[in-house]
């Protein structure tokens, strides 16, 4: 009686499909050279339609590794200029992966469906042994297709079973802030954030609920794109609103810039009648007058521990859907750093 056949397609299916041979599919989906351009694009179709998928257990065993990490960044070519955050955590990445033969693969999709369509084609041509995934969602679609895929990560803000993830210590962050704008008179503080879906987002904005709670403040929320003219017109609103917050609090340091300009174009002074503190201190915080408050992070070390847990998780073998179940704060967590920024508050 002749075998039952596998409902998962096969290096064979895919020759068959494609008009090709075995090797020709392996040269063709590991990216190696020895086959031309069209019979990898046919290879490629065929794999796609079949729905394959690379063994990852199998390719564990044989051995058989990519030699390199991947990093999606869905973020536009203005915001990657703007935000010195990713490139000092690329900084520290780099720096770790060149003390082994290991590479970075970094991708900007050009939407949410591209994103997702890139972790398949790393997945399916097995072109990065792990993926480092930052910006995590409320609502996340790609934690169950990386799951799918058997694509080895490390979450920057996890933490998500079966998956190595790095926290930064929001709660505590928010507490040296609340403790900073409380020891120096403040009672009523806005909070200018980022894009709501993010996990960041929510989490901050639940522990400054609970810490204004705590010490007996008030507090206002404006949420934000992240975008510089967001921050500025979210700034004005607040300090025009009929009872202004005396101190203001940005989730990145270029909120925090741009609602500096909005504070002086209102005609205000920092920090004689408002105090303001950044999140993720960066040397903007530095070069601008009054130099910002923060709440500083070596993000370089960041990305040196992030390097490390990925080449681990990519390096060993998986059994099942199991993987790595991993969860910690990184060594990274911000602390306050006071500057000209805040100052008392006004009688």
């Amino acid at each position: 009686m002749p075998a039952k056949r596998s409902s998962r397609p096969t290096i064979a299916d895919v020759a068959a499909r494609a008009g090709v041979s075995k090797m020709a599919v392996s040269f063709a989906l590991n990216g190696r050279p020895g086959v031309s351009e069209e019979t990898r694009a046919r290879v490629e179709r065929a794999a796609a339609d079949l729905g394959w998928r690379p063994n990852s257990a199998a390719r564990s065993l044989s051995g058989d590794r990519a030699g390199a990490i991947g990093l999606v960044l869905a973020r536009s070519a203005q915001q990657l200029a703007m935000d010195t955050f990713y490139m000092q955590l690329i900084t520290g990445i780099e720096q770790h992966l060149a003390e082994s033969s290991t590479s970075l693969l970094l991708q900007v999709p050009s939407s949410p469906d591209h994103e997702l369509s890139l972790y398949r084609t790393l997945a399916a041509e097995r072109r990065v042994d792990a993926v480092v995934v930052t910006d995590l969602l409320t609502d996340d679609p790609r934690i169950p297709l990386l799951r799918e895929l058997g694509l080895p990560a490390v979450l920057l803000g996890g933490p998500e079973p079966g998956f190595v993830s790095l926290r930064s210590d929001d709660e505590g962050s928010v507490a040296q802030v609340v403790e900073h704008l409380h020891g120096l008179g403040h009672r009523r503080i806005g909070r200018i954030t980022g894009p709501v879906e993010f996990r960041y987002t929510v989490k901050r904005s639940e522990a400054f609920a609970a810490a204004l709670a705590r010490s007996g403040m008030s507090g206002m929320l404006e949420t934000t794109d992240g975008s510089p003219e967001a921050g500025r017109a979210a700034t004005e609103r607040m300090l025009r609103s009929p009872e202004p917050p005396t101190a203001l609090v940005f989730d990145t340091d270029l909120l925090a810039v741009a609602g500096l300009d909005a504070v002086r174009d209102i005609g205000l002074r920092v920090p004689e009648d408002v105090s303001l503190v950044a999140w993720d201190g960066s040397i903007l915080c530095d070069v601008v007058r009054p130099r910002l408050t923060s709440l500083r992070r070596d993000v370089v070390e960041l990305g040196r521990v992030t390097a490390r847990a990925v080449l681990d998780v990519g390096s060993a073998p998986r059994t099942g859907d199991e993987g790595f179940v991993f969860d910690e704060h990184d060594p990274s967590s911000p602390q306050l750093e006071q500057r000209e920024s805040s100052g008392r508050a006004p009688h």
